[in-house]
């Protein structure tokens, strides 16, 4: 984990924290307007984030509400990821990179 930097682009954060497979799948995810961060829809992938930020991600199937509680130098192995962030609402779980469709 980053103690140096206190914040981090909300793209490479996603990476990192295992929310989103790829950066690239992130900084789209992201400019479709599926993140809020602090209930403030975001749609740059080069939003800083940092610990004590509260992440809304609406996903095709459900909604996520986590804290950040650090960011990270690398993309670490899951127990690792997990100690990104603490949930508040909702799940994490497989295939979480489809996005609300717009049916």
């Amino acid at each position: 984990m980053n103690s140096g930097e206190n914040r981090q682009r909300l793209d490479k954060w996603l990476w990192h924290a295992r929310i989103i497979k790829t950066r690239t799948g992130a900084a789209q995810f992201i400019i479709q307007g599926h993140v809020r961060v602090n209930s403030k829809r975001v749609e740059q992938s080069a939003k800083p984030v940092g610990a004590g930020d509260v992440l809304t991600i609406a996903f095709h199937n459900r909604v996520v509400v986590l804290e950040v509680l650090a960011c990270a130098d690398r993309r670490g192995p899951y127990a690792e990821a997990t100690k990104l962030y603490r949930l508040i609402e909702g799940r994490l779980g497989p295939s979480l990179e489809t996005p609300e469709s717009p049916d």
